[in-house]
Parts: structure tokens; C-alpha cells; sequence
């Protein structure tokens, strides 16, 4: 676990990050659209601080509320998402100024050393639930078509204390290792412990606890798909073509009246633009496509003969490794693909480092025992799997954070650009609805027989 100097460090990093995802913002934009997806950043903003007070100060520290309308404000769990827009919101400054209120006060019980264990836990919940927010923050500015956001260090607190490297450019890896992307990589079958292991410093209650499940021989893509390679199922009819989706995939398809991802637009003879938060860019060919639902993954596989991998899957190609024959799975498991290491920049795109996905050939140094890249970072890929709980589960005191999204939810893995690398690791489970196309969400596929 971090120490008491580090977590406040990452108390003060997650708080200036909320802070200049929302700074170059009218009122207006505070506010934005009543939309289903996305939260009022003003709501959301004063939403994270009274969180962490209500766990860090209230819960752990028992002391009494710094405003007496907070739960009414912004308890997610009591507060219906459609009302945000209509609550008496405290304006800028006000919400502000009780972020800075809360932020102080952890850090003053901090530093006087009055948090115990228990205490820590709720600490590092809270710091964990900004990031996750702050994330949200970035994909809701995409989705409203606002521009970039402006961050002062981008990635400077989010690796491990002490780490440091140089922040590597958008550009692709070396011709030898662009070759070694090519095809698959074969992960031989074996028991597979899933899920994480009690000597983490911290997990969420969906990780627990790690439990052996048999993996039959599979091939996975050493890469993501990539937005050439989807770009060729669009102009190959593949929105048009009903065999190639489910029947729930279809159904959202007709509703939604999709006929190519999220923020594309046509320029004719197959060229296509993205939109880039606000402002049209021509598609990157090597880079991973995103803001496609698990509905266009699964409809993607079945025009390309190819499938989802399933969650297990997908966790043993970052984080196993070959028993001594090589036909088998060993015993032990890696924290990150390339080891137990935190991430630096050079092995994960993280942390808002360049604003942007990189190419997927890039990171060759954050490649996994079997040769699959990125599986941390630069884009969320989704599984097969539904979202569900490993054998045993039980709650965590934030009830809310899991068990009702159990079965109406897909599992992604692995982060993206915007996640923090202290948060993120290959035991760390995100879920969301089969059609959220708005995250900055991916995929990579699996050979369709097992070997």
C-alpha cells in the first residue's frame, strides 16, 4: 500500500484533476444536455468530493456533514439521474470551494496521522472512485463535443511513486515489432486463477477473490482490432447485413439507426473523418478503434469469422505465463502483462499522457509472456462475458459499486488512455450496458476454434 506521504499526493493530483477537466468550461457547458449517458458535470464534480466526505470523514472519521443539504445534492444511490438537471445546485464557485473544504480536511487527518487501516481503505476508495469520475469527465467532453481538455501534467501523479520516463510519441513501433504482431498468440490450456489474489493492496468486491477455472487451448490477437480493420466491415455493408448481428444487436442497431461508429463521418470512396472531442481529424488507420458497443464488437467477429475472448481468456493472456514445457499454464500469475511493476510511459498509455490513443503497434515494452500488446491501456476492450460475480461474492460497505449492475452489464478489461495507472492492473473488471458506444471502449478478438 502506498504510504500516508503518497496518498496525499494522490489526494491533492485526483482533486487538481477534477478541477481542470471542468476549469475552461462556460456555466452553460457545466450544465449541458439532459442526456441519459452522461451526468451535469456540475452535479458530477461536487458529486466525487461528497464521496470521498462521506467515507473518508464521515464514515471512517464519524465526523458530522460540512453542508447540511449534501446528501440531498449528490448521493448518487438516493438521487435519480434524470433530477440532476433540477436539483438547487451550489453554483462554480460554491462547489469549488467545498471540493477544496473536503480535499483540506482529508489531508489534515492525514498528515496528523489519525487514519488507522480501515481508514486507508476508505481513502484509497475515494481517491480510486475520482479517478474513475475524472475518466467520465473526459469521455462526457467528447461525447458534448467540447474541446480537449487542458492539463497542467498529464500522467504526473499516476504511476508509481518514484517512477519516471520519458512520454513516448503517437507514432508506431519499429518494423520488427509491427511483425511481431502479426497473427495471433497461442495460449495453451490449463486451471487459470481468475480474479485477484489477497496480498493486493487494494481491490473492489468484483475481484474477489482469485478461483481456479479451466481455459481450454485458445488464439487471441496480439493487438486490438484497428480502425482500418473495422473500417473495412463498415464500407463491406457490415451495419447493413442482419446475419452478421444478434438479435438483441439488430434490435439496438435499427433503434439507434447506426450505420458506422460513434463520431465517424463519410468523406466518400472510404475515407472517413473522427471526431476528436471538437474538431474533425482523418482516421488513423493503426489506431485501435473506439467508441464502438459490444454489440459492433460481436457484429465485427461475425463478419471477420472471428469472436469476443471471454473474460478468463482475456485475463490469462495479460497475466499468465507458460509452464516450463510450454504446452501448459504455469502456476503463478502477473500483476501487469510485463510483470509486477507499476507502469511507466513506456510500456502503457495512461494517464492522458498524449490525449489520445496511440497506434497499436506502440509499447512493445508493455507486451505480455505470450506476445498480446496493450492489453493495459490506450483502449477498454470488451469480452464475451456478462458481468457477473466470482463464486463467494460479498459485498464491500459501497454496496452500490457491483451487485446491481450483475447480469445487465458486459465486463471490459484492461484501461485506456485515460485511466489511471494506479488503478489499473490485469485483475481490474469495468462493466457497462451491451450498448454504450460513448466509452472509450474497444476490442480484440479470438480465433473461433479452440486449439
Amino acid at each position: 500500500m502506498a504510504t500516508r506521504a503518497q496518498l496525499g499526493d494522490w489526494v491533492r493530483d485526483a482533486r487538481q484533476r477534477t478541477c481542470e477537466l471542468i476549469a475552461d468550461l462556460s456555466d452553460g457547458q457545466l450544465m449541458g444536455p439532459q442526456l441519459a449517458i452522461v451526468n451535469p458535470l456540475l452535479w458530477e464534480i461536487g458529486h466525487v468530493a461528497w464521496f470521498q466526505e462521506k467515507w473518508v470523514l464521515r464514515h471512517a472519521a464519524r465526523q458530522e456533514p460540512i453542508r447540511p443539504d449534501v446528501d440531498a445534492l449528490y448521493d448518487s444511490s438516493a438521487i435519480g439521474h434524470d433530477t440532476r438537471w433540477d436539483l438547487p445546485l451550489p453554483g462554480r464557485e460554491e462547489v469549488l470551494l467545498y471540493l477544496d473544504e473536503v480535499r483540506d480536511r482529508v489531508l489534515e487527518r492525514l498528515e496528523q496521522r489519525e487514519s488507522g487501516t480501515g481508514d486507508v481503505y476508505f481513502l484509497v476508495l475515494s481517491i480510486f472512485h475520482e479517478d474513475m469520475h475524472t475518466e467520465a469527465f473526459t469521455y462526457t467532453r467528447q461525447r458534448l463535443g467540447y474541446p480537449a481538455p487542458r492539463l497542467s501534467r498529464p500522467g504526473s501523479a499516476g504511476a508509481a511513486p518514484g517512477k519516471a520516463d520519458a512520454t513516448p510519441a503517437l507514432s508506431a513501433a519499429p518494423a520488427a515489432g509491427r511483425e511481431q504482431l502479426r497473427g495471433d498468440a497461442e495460449i495453451p490450456g490449463g486451471s487459470f486463477q481468475l480474479g485477484a489474489t489477497p496480498d493486493e493492496p487494494f481491490v473492489f468486491d468484483n475481484e474477489k477473490w482469485a478461483h481456479a477455472v479451466p481455459i481450454r487451448s485458445f488464439a487471441i490477437a496480439r493487438a486490438p482490432v484497428t480502425q482500418a480493420e473495422f473500417a473495412a466491415f463498415v464500407d463491406g455493408g457490415g451495419y447493413r447485413q442482419e446475419r452478421f448481428w444478434s438479435e438483441p444487436g439488430w434490435r439496438w442497431r435499427q433503434e439507434a439507426g447506426a450505420c458506422h461508429p460513434m463520431y465517424w463521418q463519410s468523406e466518400g470512396a472510404g475515407r472517413w473523418l473522427r471526431r476528436d472531442f471538437d474538431r474533425w481529424v482523418p482516421l488513423e488507420p493503426r489506431r485501435p478503434v473506439l467508441h464502438v458497443n459490444w454489440y459492433e464488437a460481436e457484429a465485427y467477429c461475425h463478419w471477420a469469422g472471428r469472436r469476443l475472448p471471454g473474460e478468463a481468456e482475456w485475463e490469462a493472456a495479460a497475466a499468465a505465463e507458460p509452464d516450463r514445457s510450454g504446452r501448459g499454464l504455469a502456476s503463478g500469475k502477473r500483476r501487469f502483462p510485463w510483470g509486477p511493476e507499476s507502469p511507466l510511459p513506456r510500456q502503457a498509455q495512461l494517464d492522458w499522457r498524449t490525449m489520445g490513443c496511440a497506434d497499436v503497434d506502440a509499447f512493445l515494452e508493455g507486451d505480455s509472456a505470450f506476445g498480446c500488446r496493450q492489453m493495459i491501456g490506450n483502449v477498454w476492450e470488451w469480452t464475451a462475458d456478462d458481468f457477473l460475480p466470482y463464486p463467494g461474492f460479498s459485498a464491500d460497505p459501497y454496496k452500490e459499486y457491483s451487485a446491481p449492475w450483475f447480469g445487465s452489464h458486459k465486463v471490459l478489461r484492461g484501461g485506456c488512455w485515460a485511466t489511471r495507472s494506479r488503478l489499473i492492473r490485469n485483475t481490474w473488471r469495468n462493466f457497462y450496458r451491451p450498448d454504450r458506444r460513448d466509452v472509450w471502449a474497444g476490442f480484440r478478438t479470438c480465433a473461433l476454434a479452440a486449439r
